[in-house]
């Protein structure tokens, strides 16, 4: 039987003030031209988990990593890979994320992969949502459980597809940290939205970013 932490609630933004991050690639749903529609099929291939192209984007992460200093010591040896839950309730499927942290472990990376953050229960999907209606920080946490580790996890690296607000990785770390207080949990999204761009320059942008706890929100910079 499996044992999970408990899923009392707590107020998140006492739990974690800050997340840091990195990202790779950009996506605009708004934007024109030929790279905004290259960076949109690129989502779509992530988001199904394409199987001849996810290896490819892992992979670009993985070359990067040699001259990024900075995103090597994100998955430098000793990290745990733990991807982030979609919003649906956390089944025996494997979801993008899942997919995404395991074509990163094996194009180079060989780190550990731990499915111990799970969803309880389904959230709205905040892509398809009107703004009013996506869910919080605190609506994310309440819906995530930590199963228990069989081994000690000191380092975790949050894996998600996709990274907008923030809201989700925030809400991801701040329920880990409740069940891992002492580990140290940074976060790595494939995709970084940038929602307002009327054309996009890029479709490679790597970034080191944070996500902070202000306002009673996740606020993402940049």
């Amino acid at each position: 039987m499996e044992h999970r932490s408990s899923a009392a609630t707590w107020r998140v933004d006492s739990l974690l003030a800050s997340l840091p991050f990195a990202s790779c690639y950009v996506y605009s749903p708004r934007a024109g031209g030929y790279v905004a529609e290259a960076a949109r099929e690129l989502c779509a291939r992530v988001k199904e988990s394409d199987s001849v192209w996810l290896p490819r984007y892992a992979g670009y992460v993985y070359r990067s990593s040699f001259e990024d200093r900075r995103l090597a010591e994100l998955f430098a040896p000793g990290a745990v890979l733990v991807p982030v839950p979609g919003s649906a309730r956390t089944g025996a499927a494997p979801w993008a994320a899942l997919r995404l942290a395991v074509s990163l472990s094996g194009v180079g990376f060989a780190l550990r992969l731990w499915t111990g953050l799970l969803r309880r229960y389904s959230v709205t999907k905040s892509a398809t949502a009107p703004r009013a209606a996506r869910p919080t920080v605190q609506q994310h946490y309440d819906s995530f459980v930590v199963v228990t580790a069989a081994t000690a996890v000191p380092r975790i690296l949050l894996i998600d597809d996709v990274i907008t607000k923030g809201r989700t990785m925030l809400a991801a770390a701040a329920r880990l940290r409740s069940a891992l207080p002492d580990a140290d949990i940074r976060g790595f999204a494939l995709i970084r939205t940038q929602g307002f761009l009327h054309n996009l320059e890029h479709l490679v942008e790597p970034c080191h970013g944070v996500v902070r706890w202000a306002g009673g929100d996740a606020r993402r910079e940049p």
